[in-house]
This record gives structure tokens, C-alpha cells and sequence, in this order.
């Protein structure tokens, strides 16, 4: 993983990029990037990178070019069937100067145009500007591993894997807050590509491709998740095997896909390890594939609620890794956080974050640039809770009246302390608001969102009333693809799950922007194309069989897995919330965020709330028996605090080191030796 920004003249009048502006872009993702740095420009474009090198250590620098020189690529990410689409290539006639999959992404748009990006296998963000024709072409892999933003201002277009870049390049782009960001971000905890929080803003969706030529900008999906439609579709759609067939494929799938994520990579590759399924069977799995040596790396908490300790241990001595651990606090996670959101970029609900950053940290202390995780098994396998949530309450919908059917809500959530099932009478309240609903999209995510727009209360009269003009989910739910309404309803839950949740925050503010704060690349078998595939294709049943989640994945496990974590009730990984800031000896940046002049400066809280919650909080730190909405509330509105203070009241800063690997300078018609 690497990090990419560029700046294009969208027509005759915009001003040429300067060197200073991209160098301060490539500074500002040094983190992404520490290995070397590289830039290209001419008198319409300007691109810079910043290499973490993972493949071809020796070559590969970027921006690379073609042989002539007049189309040129940046690229961040990992393209895992190089290998066959540069032997396709070669037999196409094309000639290769390096062994990265980079050179392989430009030959193959030159080969085969947009639809090479149908083609590749893997996480990437890149940019490939042909200076002849005038075209930049924008691509982002299909689930959004890999970020990237733009921004039009001036007649120019900026682009970079972080919103940090952008705003480094120039002191003239607006920086602001957007109402329509944050409504989106306090409803489906998250702002869904396109939009984002800052103003002015926007991502690339995952699948597509955005193509900029002659001042007109086009954007299509090369791909959309495909589920088996309930009456016809189209032929392959359906997994038509039984279940120990299914058994059978999704584990050669997985396997093929983890092997393919340890061996192309010129590093080694260490793993994540959390004690549950989905970590577990990918590090068992990537073991086969390391040597002698393989490293897994693990979170231990200090409070016990949220510690898996016992079920990390037990797989690494299975696997016989190098087993690494560090042990967080609140206190840990209420000294990082400020650095925690100024990677996220945005607000977010849960301090998860905090120790993903503190794990990366370690993980590099170990001289590791790649690690696999098991993020994406929940949303491909139907692991999470939501999910057999809005079966029960689908069940429950169709029989209202019926008692038998709601106790059926007994059975979720048995890894909170404060489930919302313990109390019958508020469960039956709380899940069975809309219940009449129970066809309609978005049914399942119902309770989260209407949990989570609560939070708005707190916010100030102005941005109030543009939320209540607004429609968050509607506005969602429209944009939903023309099939939708023909899947069953598992698959349309799976779809907003990866189209909300994971994509924009699990992916990003968990995933990569942790990952990527320490230099560390993550790579995610659940998600290669041929797993993902596979598991959109099976039946319901093979995936939520009855209440019990991903349960092919568990007939898979169980012959090569410690019974203890197969049999084991899923936990989703969690950590400490609101609690984490108002321990002893709490650091001073919390009460100077939270204050009434910080909080009227920002815009977006009412002080007085904001005050009442605060209090609210401080008055729980004894017995830690905060809400759901508190524990939310308080960490949102402190993550918007701190990143109106990094973003806003404070343009993010980018190091102009000239000391660059590639630097091409056409716009005075020389290259200037490395």
C-alpha cells in the first residue's frame, strides 16, 4: 500500500500544478509511503507518490511510465493475479522493464481500456493520466480498501488517498464542514462514498471508475455485488451444490485466496490474530504458506469484558507462530485518539479505532510491512448479529401478536453486558417499533440507525435543521441497485452491510487508516473476487442456517481449528467507549475540545447538551454503566471536536522533502536525474 495524489488543469485557463503543491502532497502521506518518493508533472498534470515498497523492492518507483513516456500511473494497493495478466500480456506482445503489478495495471489499460480494471484481482487506488489524449482515468477497487478523495477547486482537479493532501496542496481550498456529511455520518454511522464530511469533498466509489477528458468528468461501476435473485436471474448467479460441496469450494477459495496474499510479496507477511473464527482460519490457513517463520500479532484489553486473550493464545500455539500481544487501557486509547482521528479523517462513534493503531504500532516495531486480517468473513458469511436480527424480526412481523416468536430476541446479543434483550418488556418495545415494516429495505439496519440518529439531538439549531431536511436512509435505499428489491432479504442486508458499514468505516477508519499510520499494509482473503463471489452465490441457509452464523464457514474451520473457537459464541471485536475519557489523570485536549468555545468555534454541537452529557458521563465513571446512545454521543462528538481542531481551525501540513527516487518535470521539458 502506498500513497497517491495528483492535481489536473480541467481546461485552458487553470494554472499548471505546481512542484511545491505536490511535494507538500506527497509529505503529507509520508506515512503511507516512508520508503521513497516520486513525482511527475507537465504543463496539465502533476503526480506524486509515496511508496511503501512491498513488491519488486528494487523497482517499481513511482509515477511510472509507459515506454514512451506519455502515459503515466500511480497506483496504491495490490493487484494478486499479476502474475496471469502479465503472462496474458506478453503473449499480447507487451514487454515488461520491472516485476511490479503496477507496470502490469498501465499495460493492461492500454491493452483492454477501462474494462482491465474487470479484470484485476485485488485493493488498489490509482490514477493514470495519458498526457496525449488529456485523460485522467480515477479507479478504486471494488470493496474500497483502498481510499481515494477529490476535490474540484479552480478549474483543477486534486486527488490523493487522504483528505490531509488535498488540503495540504494549497491554502485556497475550502475547508469546511458538510452538513450532508454529518447527518449521514450520525445515522449510518458513517458518510457513504460519495459524499464525505468535509465540503467540497468527495470519494471514488468502490467498482467504479471516474474518467476525466476535455473538462467533463463520466463515471461508471465496473462491478456490483451480484446475489441470486428469488424468482429467475441471470445463469452462474446460484450456487447450486449441497453443503458439503459448498464446504468444499469455499474452502479451496480461501485457501487459494490466502496463498496468493502471502507469497506475492517480496516481505514477509505477518497476521492478525483476535481469537475468533474469522482471524483464526485465516492465520491457520497463511501459516501453510510462510516458511519457518510467521509472526501473528494480537489485542489484549485490560478490561476483561472485551479481553480474548485465552482463544488468541490457543490458536498461535497451534499455529506455532510468533506470537505477539500488547495490552491496552483506557488510558491508552484516550492518549491516542486525537492521533486516531486525524488518520480516520472522520468523525467516529466507537473508540474501536484507538487499538487497531496501537496494534499496527506494534506490528511495525516487529519490522512487518503486511499483515492478513479476517475482516469482511461477517459481512460475506452473514456473521454478525444485525443479520440474525432482522431474520427474528422478519419472523416476528409476519406474527405480531405472537409472544413465542419475540422470544426469539433472547437469543441475540449475548456479548453485551448491557444487551438490549436482558429486559423483555423494553426488547420486545424497542425491536418491535416498525415491526409492520418488515418488508421493507433496510428493515434489519432499522434499529442501528434509529439508535444512531438519535445522537442528533445534540446538535446545534443550524445543523439541526439541515438534518431534518434531509433523509439520510431514503436517500440511501434510492440509490440501491435496479435487482435489489428481487433478492432475498439475508442478501439485501449483506448488501447494506457492505455497502455502509464496512466499506466506508470498517475498511477505512478500522482498517486501512490504522494500518496505514504505521506504514503497515493490510491484506484481506474474505475479500478476494472468487471468495466474495462465491459466498454472494450460495444459498441463505449454507451462510444463516437457522440462527447459527456463518455456518459453512464453521464446517470449514472444523477440522483444522481448536473446537474451543469454532464452538465459541461470536463476539465482534470491541473496546472500551465514553469510559476511556474520563478515567484519572484524563489528558487536557478532552475538556479544551468539549469546551464552549471549542465546541460554538466547530458549529456543530449545542454547548449546553454537550455540557449535560458530559456530566452525564462523569457521574457513570464509578459503576461504568453508560447507554449505547451515551457511549456513542460523547465519542462523536469529541472525534468532530478534534478533527474541526486538525482539519478546519487548522490546515493539515505536508514536509516538502525534495529528496525524491523518480522525479519527472515536463513543464520544463526535463527529466531531472534520480
Amino acid at each position: 500500500m502506498c500513497g497517491i495524489a495528483g492535481i489536473v488543469a480541467l481546461n485552458a485557463t487553470a494554472k499548471p500544478p505546481s512542484r511545491e503543491a505536490l511535494l507538500r502532497m506527497a509529505g503529507a502521506l509520508a506515512h503511507r509511503g516512508p520508503d521513497e518518493r516520486g513525482l511527475y508533472r507537465d504543463r496539465r498534470a502533476g503526480l506524486a507518490h509515496a511508496r511503501l515498497s512491498v513488491v519488486d523492492l528494487q523497482h517499481g518507483q513511482q509515477p511510472l511510465a509507459d515506454a514512451d513516456g506519455l502515459t503515466w500511473i500511480v497506483f496504491n494497493g495490490e493487484i494478486f493475479n499479476y502474475l496471469d495478466l502479465r503472462d496474458r500480456l506478453i503473449a499480447l506482445g507487451h514487454r515488461f522493464r520491472t516485476r511490479c503489478d503496477t507496470e502490469v495495471v498501465l499495460h493492461a489499460y492500454q491493452e483492454w481500456g477501462q474494462a482491465a480494471f474487470e479484470r484485476m484481482n485485488g485493493q488498489w487506488a490509482l490514477a493514470i493520466w495519458d498526457q496525449v489524449a488529456g485523460r485522467l482515468v480515477l479507479s478504486r477497487d471494488r470493496y474500497g480498501i483502498c481510499p481515494l478523495h477529490f476535490c474540484e477547486h479552480g478549474g483543477r482537479l486534486l486527488f490523493a488517498s487522504e483528505v490531509k493532501a488535498i488540503f495540504a496542496a494549497e491554502a485556497a481550498i475550502p475547508r469546511a464542514f458538510d452538513p450532508a456529511g454529518l447527518d449521514q455520518t450520525f445515522t449510518l454511522w458513517t458518510a457513504v462514498a460519495p459524499q464525505n464530511v468535509f465540503q467540497g469533498i468527495q470519494e471514488v466509489r468502490p467498482g467504479h471508475v471516474r474518467v476525466y477528458e476535455k473538462g467533463v468528468a463520466r463515471e461508471y461501476a465496473f462491478w456490483q455485488p451480484r446475489f441470486p435473485e428469488i424468482e429467475g436471474g441471470q445463469e452462474g448467479d446460484r450456487f447450486d451444490g449441497s453443503l458439503d460441496d459448498a464446504v468444499e469450494e469455499v474452502r479451496s477459495a480461501l485457501e487459494a485466496a490466502t496463498a496468493l496474499r502471502m507469497v506475492q510479496a517480496d516481505v514477509p507477511v505477518g497476521c492478525y490474530l483476535s481469537g475468533g473464527l474469522d482471524s483464526s482460519l485465516v492465520a491457520t490457513l497463511g501459516r501453510r504458506f510462510a516458511g519457518e517463520r510467521f509472526q501473528t500479532f494480537s489485542l489484549r484489553f485490560a478490561d476483561a469484558e472485551y479481553d480474548e486473550t485465552d482463544f488468541q493464545r490457543l490458536v498461535a500455539a497451534r499455529t506455532k507462530s510468533e506470537h505477539h500481544e500488547i495490552v491496552v487501557s483506557r488510558g491508552d486509547i484516550a492518549a491516542v485518539f486525537p492521533e486516531v482521528v486525524r488518520h480516520t479523517e472522520r468523525p467516529v462513534l466507537r473508540t474501536a479505532p484507538a487499538p487497531l493503531f496501537l496494534l499496527s504500532r506494534l506490528v511495525r516495531e516487529h519490522g512487518i510491512k503486511v499483515v492478513l486480517t479476517g475482516e469482511g468473513a461477517d459481512e460475506m458469511f452473514a456473521g454478525y448479529d444485525l443479520f440474525r436480527e432482522g431474520k427474528v424480526r422478519r419472523f416476528w412481523g409476519r406474527q405480531p401478536a405472537s409472544t413465542r416468536r419475540a422470544r426469539l430476541l433472547e437469543r441475540l446479543y449475548p456479548y453485551l453486558s448491557r444487551s438490549p434483550v436482558h429486559q423483555q418488556a423494553l426488547a420486545r418495545q424497542f425491536f418491535g417499533r416498525n415491526i409492520q415494516a418488515h418488508d421493507a429495505p433496510g428493515f434489519a439496519h432499522d434499529t442501528r440507525w434509529r439508535t444512531t440518529s438519535a445522537v442528533k439531538r445534540l446538535f446545534c439549531p443550524d445543523i439541526r435543521a439541515a438534518s431534518e431536511r434531509r433523509d439520510a436512509v431514503g436517500e440511501l435505499i434510492s440509490t440501491m441497485p435496479a435487482e435489489f428489491a428481487r433478492w432475498s432479504p439475508l442478501a439485501q442486508d449483506q448488501y447494506l452491510e457492505i455497502r455502509t458499514l464496512m466499506s466506508s468505516y470498517l475498511l477505512s477508519s478500522q482498517g486501512d487508516r490504522m494500518l496505514m499510520a504505521h506504514s503497515i499494509e493490510g491484506r484481506f482473503p474474505f475479500l478476494d473476487d472468487n471468495v466474495a463471489a462465491l459466498a454472494n452465490a450460495l444459498p441463505d441457509a449454507y451462510k444463516l442456517r437457522g440462527l447459527d452464523e456463518k455456518h459453512v464457514l464453521k464446517r470449514v474451520a472444523a477440522p483444522i481449528l481448536p473446537p474451543e473457537v469454532v464452538a465459541r459464541k461470536k463476539q465482534p471485536y470491541r473496546a472500551p467507549n465514553a469510559l476511556s475519557f474520563f478515567a484519572g489523570g484524563a489528558p487536557a485536549y478532552i475538556r479544551e475540545a468539549l469546551s464552549e468555545t471549542a465546541l460554538r468555534a466547530a458549529g456543530v454541537f449545542d454547548p449546553q447538551s454537550v455540557t449535560r452529557l458530559v456530566g452525564k458521563c462523569q457521574a457513570r465513571t464509578g459503576d461504568g454503566d453508560m447507554s449505547n446512545s451515551d457511549n456513542m454521543a460523547l465519542v462523536g462528538v469529541l472525534s468532530t471536536q478534534l478533527l474541526h481542531q486538525q482539519f478546519v481551525a487548522t490546515r493539515p501540513a505536508g514536509v516538502t522533502e525534495p529528496d525524491l527516487s523518480i522525479d519527472v518535470d515536463y513543464e520544463h521539458r526535463e527529466r531531472v536525474p534520480a
